[in-house]
């Protein structure tokens, strides 16, 4: 894979318009794009066709889903419909929900990639316990939820990079990990806790990494992203020397 495929920009906004500038600026430096609950319930889901159209062969589809094995996999369906390359849904929902999402998948003609998400990279240790109750810190909820997942069958799992080698010592190779929260050195960290750097992901295990406002909200987009693309390739031509 190369390096700029490792790459999904989150086209955080309720613009459609701006969601689809930054598809035809940024695609021919990306590997995709991730489409969140904020832009499709602002103009309806008629947006992934307009950015296929705008040049994005890849869009991910941010949608955590999380409820009965039935209305999931009804909804896998549904999304598999609308060509999206993959999707996630919450690994809290238990095996049978994601068995089912795998079986609604399969049936499609164009099967979407199916990724748990384990533990928002928003919450802490301290929060997992006192507020969601889980005995776990968040390292171990994550491999936890991880395993269950690729039990379940899925394709892979969203996490912190942070927790990406643990993951990749447990899942093995072949289980795709993608890793949210992701800043150059100076960004802001934003509203995320656990953050990291596009070349700590790729080193640490994580075949592809979401990047929003550190690319977006730049002044160079462009020059942003080749940024990313550079420490990426950095690491893997050290990794190939090894």
């Amino acid at each position: 894979m190369q390096a700029r495929e490792r790459i999904l920009i989150a086209l955080d906004t309720s613009d459609a318009e701006q969601a689809v500038q930054w598809v035809k600026l940024l695609s021919p430096y990306v590997g995709g794009f991730k489409v969140g609950l904020e832009l499709v319930h602002s103009v309806g889901f008629g947006i992934f066709a307009r950015l296929r159209e705008a040049g994005a062969s890849r869009l991910f589809y941010d949608a955590k889903l999380h409820d009965i094995p039935n209305t999931v996999a009804r909804a896998v369906r549904a999304i598999a419909r609308m060509g999206v390359w993959m999707v996630n849904m919450h690994a809290s929902g238990g095996r049978a929900m994601m068995e089912a999402a795998v079986e609604a998948a399969r049936s499609a003609s164009e099967p979407p990639l199916l990724i748990a998400v384990t533990v928002l990279t928003s919450l802490s240790s301290q929060e997992l316990r006192e507020q969601v109750g889980t005995r776990r810190g968040a390292s171990n909820q994550v491999v936890h939820l991880a395993l269950l997942a690729k039990e379940s069958g899925m394709d892979g799992v969203v996490a912190s990079a942070q927790e990406a080698r643990a993951l990749r010592k447990s899942l093995g190779e072949g289980f795709l990990i993608v890793t949210p929260g992701i800043r150059l050195i100076g960004d802001s960290a934003g509203d995320q806790r656990r953050i990291t750097t596009p070349s700590e992901a790729v080193r640490a295990g994580a075949d592809y990494v979401v990047v929003g406002r550190s690319v977006t909200a730049d002044a160079d987009p462009v020059r942003k992203v080749l940024r990313v693309v550079e420490e990426i390739e950095a690491v893997e031509t050290v990794s190939e020397h090894l």
